[in-house]
């Protein structure tokens, strides 16, 4: 299935973009114009290129204050020594190619990290691999930066010893595309950042989330990996955000899932696939939101979707192996399911239009029962407990009667 992003233009615009290549060229390395890197980004001007060769330099905080491009040949190492960010950048029109970036200091009140970007627009983060750094690449108050095709990587075993891989903070307009995250607390994270783009990233063993992101309208996120994270993606206090095509697995524990979604509104989650999580994608408090052609396998719950959320559409996806397809914790009912295919559906269809003649109830008694209850979850797959459910689809009696899809699919949708 393809999908076009909704806001036409912006993803060619942002991906063309790159500072003119003129200027002086400025060496670095054995040999080169310059033996240190701070002493080459003192002489340049702005739109000299620096290339920094092969080595390792360990030269504490570097700081790029001109409009510059700076590019590694054969992958040289700056090493922050464990003081301090490694990295910072404090102008515009800068590029980064080429690095890696390692060890740098680490604590929660200056947050430092292996690239810091500071106030600035039209920054490029490109092939860089970071290494053991607190956090990987920060962006505060920036804009159209673009964050691409690098690689951030950690070991931290506790969150509140690391940092996030890319921590973006009041920010607008950003493109992060192509990175791989692993070791972090949370792969990426957005707070306070509108209009940006999260696309093709790959974020994996990561502490928390794979991608977590608070007060952070008109995003779109689109074509990413989340697997094996302590959750997948957590989306709150947020409006119009866009999630496409995107992979959630093997988020496992009593709080994991593949997605959460608080205090949301306007949003949608189209194409994506759910796969071995503890709970695929939980609502609480999320509103308007389109749910559509993803398919949810292999999860304990597909869908677990709070009181207080409504009208919601759920339609065309498929539900295929879960334990639980959808659970709830109350009885009114202000969301429509439509055109679903559910696996246990046991329908038929008289006249051959592929949609069940028979509405289907995807909410089971024990899955009610397992809401208000969780110690209750000891029973299953006793006979009593398979007594109770047939007994409820036949005569509903505490699953809400208005909690249902009229128009099953009879074959999984060809997604």
């Amino acid at each position: 299935m393809i999908i076009t992003c909704r806001r036409p233009g912006f993803l060619a615009i942002t991906l063309i973009w790159s500072l003119p290549l003129w200027g002086c060229t400025l060496t670095v390395g054995s040999g080169k114009d310059f033996i240190r890197i701070a002493d080459a980004l003192k002489q340049a001007s702005d739109k000299d290129t620096v290339m920094v060769f092969e080595g390792t330099y360990a030269e504490g905080t570097l700081t790029i204050r001109k409009k510059i491009i700076m590019i590694g040949i054969e992958r040289p190492i700056i090493d922050g020594g464990m003081k301090g960010e490694v990295l910072a950048i404090k102008s515009s029109d800068v590029i980064v190619k080429g690095f890696r970036i390692i060890r740098s200091g680490s604590g929660t009140l200056d947050d430092p990290a292996g690239i810091r970007v500071y106030n600035v627009k039209k920054v490029i983060l490109e092939d860089n691999e970071l290494v053991d750094n607190f956090f990987g690449i920060y962006l505060q108050y920036s804009s159209g930066c673009i964050v691409r095709n690098n690689k951030i990587m950690a070991n931290a075993s506790e969150e509140q010893k690391i940092g996030n891989g890319i921590h973006c903070w009041k920010s607008d307009s950003l493109t992060i595309i192509g990175n791989k995250i692993t070791g972090h607390r949370d792969g990426i994270y957005f707070e306070f950042v509108t209009h940006s783009l999260v696309w093709r990233n790959i974020s994996k063993y990561n502490l928390r989330y794979g991608l977590h992101f608070m007060f952070s309208n008109d995003d779109d996120y689109i074509n990413n990996v989340f697997v094996a994270n302590g959750a997948g993606v957590a989306v709150m206090y947020t409006k119009n955000v866009l999630m496409y095509n995107n992979t959630f697995a093997e988020s496992r524990g009593d709080a994991s899932y593949g997605i959460l979604l608080k205090d949301i509104s306007d949003a949608e989650i189209i194409g994506n696939s759910f796969t071995d999580n503890t709970s695929a994608l939980y609502l609480e408090g999320a509103n308007r939101m389109v749910i559509s052609k993803n398919t949810f396998r292999d999860n304990g719950w597909g869908l677990k979707i709070q009181a207080n959320c409504m009208d919601n559409v759920v339609q065309e996806n498929n539900f295929i192996s879960n334990t639980f397809d959808v659970s709830t914790n109350g009885s009114l009912v202000l969301n429509t399911f439509k055109n679903n295919y559910w696996d246990k559906y046991e329908g038929y269809d008289l006249n051959k239009d592929a949609c069940g003649d028979v509405p289907y109830r995807p909410l089971s008694l024990y899955a009610v029962v397992i809401e208000n209850n969780p110690v209750a979850m000891l029973l299953f797959r006793s006979f009593m407990i398979s007594l109770l459910e047939r007994t409820e689809k036949l005569i509903p009696s505490i699953t809400p009667e208005s909690f249902r899809d009229d128009h099953p699919k009879m074959k999984p949708l060809d997604l």
